[in-house]
């Protein structure tokens, strides 16, 4: 049963709804530990996140066993705490790949969990909280909602000013949740200006190459593009892509490498790997199609541009064992090779590709 009833509630217990927080009345029947206001809301959480979680919610909103010594109480805290911390980063990693995907109201459940547990693991001050709250902004901006965007980026700046340790990865997702903000609100000046920040502090990081600085090189390029700096944007679009292509062919060459040593003599069917957990495989899926987009409608001018993008999707797809999108991506980019009569290097290079998508699908 699903509806709950007031006289089975303890006295001076407050039941909240999982996803607004306001007085429950409704019980998921599956683990019974989690409340909500209506059947909208049970709906919603349960599509976004509930029903990935559901039996793991259980020992962590149930009552503590009776211990027989400090030993065992201490030792079944910190397994508790474990599973809080896994939970935190499933819930964050599951919250950021539906932002990628555009998906910003799945992503809020998603998100608000990742947030509770932070509280209960890390503190209400703490700035391991400031990863929530910017999943919150990002979602509140994709569905329009700016001011609520505005108070979630409020609690993570005063969150960052109060703390002595806010690493450079933090600060550099504060700096681009502040930039898509002012992108938002049509204020480039202050969106260039925190893109900069971001692509800073990521640099710090992670180096200026890498895969998670590129989003804010992206960010700015979207920025420059939307000034009609078409150069700038240009500039910053083909440093991304490269960016990806370098990260991406390393591990394609590894696996290819490794067909060729093993394949014929064990036939074995090897596991495609980007490297990437489900949020970054989303993220590049979607700062590489929206590259591709912007360099077919100028592909007139440099379609080897285009080209290099689509190659660089190919071995996305690929490494995802996404077999029929890749040789999608490898025809288009081959196709449009020939008709710009390019070397026989860079078509071959192209017709390998497709050979080792279809020997794929040729022995799944």
């Amino acid at each position: 049963m699903n509806v709950i009833y007031p006289l089975a509630v303890p006295k001076g217990r407050r039941l909240c709804c999982e996803v607004c927080e306001a007085p429950a009345e409704r019980v998921c029947p599956a683990c019974t530990v989690t409340y909500y206001c209506g059947v909208v809301h049970q709906k919603a959480d349960w599509n976004s996140i509930h029903e990935k979680i559901c039996q793991l919610l259980i020992p962590l909103r149930t009552t503590m066993p009776f211990y027989n010594s400090e030993e065992e109480r201490q030792h079944g805290l910190q397994q508790l705490q474990q599973r809080q911390k896994h939970l935190i980063e499933f819930c964050y990693t599951v919250a950021q790949k539906y932002l990628f995907e555009k998906k910003y109201a799945e992503a809020v459940p998603a998100a608000l969990h990742s947030l509770r547990f932070r509280r209960s693991v890390y503190g209400l001050s703490s700035v391991e909280l400031v990863p929530a709250y910017l999943l919150l902004s990002e979602a509140s901006l994709g569905m329009g909602r700016i001011v609520q965007a505005e108070e979630y980026l409020s609690q993570a700046q005063w969150t960052v000013l109060k703390s002595t340790d806010c690493q450079n990865a933090t600060q550099s997702l504060l700096h681009r949740n502040l930039g898509l903000l002012y992108i938002a609100k049509k204020n480039y000046e202050e969106a260039r200006y925190h893109l900069a920040n971001d692509i800073y502090f990521a640099s710090c990081a992670f180096g200026t190459e890498d895969i998670r600085t590129s989003g804010g090189y992206f960010h700015l390029a979207n920025t420059f593009y939307d000034l009609q700096k078409v150069d700038l944007a240009d500039t910053l679009y083909t440093k991304v892509s490269k960016i990806w292509h370098k990260y991406l062919n390393e591990h394609y060459q590894v696996l290819s490498q490794a067909h060729v040593e093993q394949a014929d003599l064990l036939r074995k069917r090897f596991v495609n790997d980007t490297g990437l957990d489900e949020a970054q495989e989303a993220e590049a899926i979607q700062i590489l199609t929206s590259i591709l987009n912007i360099r077919e409608s100028t592909s007139d001018k440099a379609p080897e541009k285009t080209i290099f993008v689509l190659k660089t999707l190919v071995m996305l797809h690929y490494l995802m064992m996404n077999s029929s999108k890749a040789e999608e991506y490898a025809i288009q980019a081959l196709n449009l090779a020939k008709k710009l009569e390019l070397s026989d290097e860079e078509q071959s290079n192209i017709e390998e590709l497709l050979h080792l998508i279809s020997a794929e699908e040729e022995h799944p």
